[in-house]
Order: structure tokens, then sequence, then C-alpha cells
């Protein structure tokens, strides 16, 4: 998949390296051509020099064939801009942003753009939502059988109640991030765009945990 990342500060640099080892293209844009010299003679993507919501520099960084899109420049109102731009212009799928004030960040789910804050960044998280099926867990027992993971749910989720979608999955919800606030739901509680699950299940069942969610729930159920 091609991935387009605007910033090459530490997060936009580790980023592009991580993607890089994971055998993806990649395409970093910053305004300051020395930024760019941070991603090393080992960086073997694109490099672009400019202002990451501005067109021009977006389609001489192939997002038009991007599956993914990451803002993370030094500034939240630009790295929003851009998200947005790559979702409702040029239709990616997989978008996030950074942003340095936890508190904008209902705002910015509502908008329909995953964002990452500074305070709770780690590169992990951010590669979870450009890539959701990329296996992470979030906690497991010394023995390795039982895991809690994050999980992605279809849009076909949206309405859902977490009641049904561990009847139909098989996994446990342990815990639910909704607009930067994470609470334990109750099984009416219902499932809503943008939330980010976490399920407890056996690692033996994870992949067929994750597999039921990416499609749509069962009518009957």
């Amino acid at each position: 998949m091609h991935v387009v990342i605007m910033g090459c500060g530490r997060v936009g640099t580790e980023l592009a390296h991580s993607l890089q080892e994971s055998g993806h293209s990649i395409a970093v844009i910053d305004q300051d051509a020395k930024a760019l010299q941070r991603l090393g003679e080992s960086f073997h993507g694109q490099r672009v020099i400019g202002v990451g919501i501005d067109r021009d520099t977006l389609l001489e960084a192939g997002i038009e064939r991007a599956g993914a899109f990451a803002a993370v420049s030094n500034g939240d109102n630009s790295n929003i801009i851009a998200a947005r731009v790559a979702r409702e212009n040029f239709g990616i799928e997989h978008v996030v942003a950074r942003i340095y004030d936890p508190g904008r960040a209902e705002v910015y789910a509502r908008l329909g753009i995953p964002t990452v804050a500074t305070v709770r960044w780690t590169s992990d998280q951010i590669l979870r939502r450009l890539l959701p099926d990329r296996a992470s867990d979030d906690w497991h027992d010394p023995s390795g059988r039982v895991i809690v993971a994050e999980v992605s749910a279809s849009p076909a989720w949206i309405g859902t109640t977490f009641d049904q979608v561990e009847r139909q999955s098989g996994g446990r919800i342990v815990a639910v991030s909704r607009y930067g606030e994470g609470f334990i739901p109750s099984a009416s509680s219902v499932y809503q765009e943008a939330d980010i699950i976490h399920a407890a299940g056996l690692a033996s069942e994870m992949d067929r945990i994750r597999a039921i969610l990416a499609g749509s729930p069962e009518e009957s159920a």
C-alpha cells in the first residue's frame, strides 16, 4: 500500500521507517528540505518539499493512489485540514491526525477524523489506525493464550449494541474509547462511528473476531 505522511519530525520519521520495513511505499511531505534529511540514506521512499494541504503537493506525493494518510506536522490546524482534504477530496479511507491539544479531540472525531493526542502518542497507535489489519495486542497473560487487543469494526456495525457485538464475534468488549474518553460499555451501549474497541479473547480466536467485525452483523442475531 502507498502511504503519504505529512511532517518529517521525530514522529513522521519513525512512521516512515516502520511502514517501509512493513513493505509499504512511502511519500513524506515537509516544507523544510532539511527536515527531510532526517529520513537518512536507508529511506527509499519519496521526499516531497511543499505544504501538505496543497493539492499539487499531495498529487506529487501520490495521494491519488494512496491507501492511507498521516498528518503529523507540528501544527494542529494544518494536520486536521490536511487530514480532511485527504479524506474528503481524495477519498482516503485510513486517515489519522496528530494533535497537541487533547481538548480538540472530540471536535475532530465528530468530523470523522481519528486523532492521536501528543500526550497519548505512540508510533503503534498511529500505525493501528493507518493499518487496521495490523496485529497489535494491548495486553496478554503470561501464557499468551488470552489477549486484549484493539479491533476495528466496519461502519455496518454502527447502531449495534455491544451485547450483540459480543454474541456475534465471540469476543468480550472490555473497554471502548469514544472522542478520546474511555468507558466500559454496558450490554445496551451502542457502537458509534469512530469508537475504538478493546476486546478480550483467546489468541487463537482473535483473527476470527477481527474478521467478523470487519464484516456486517447478522440481522437475526
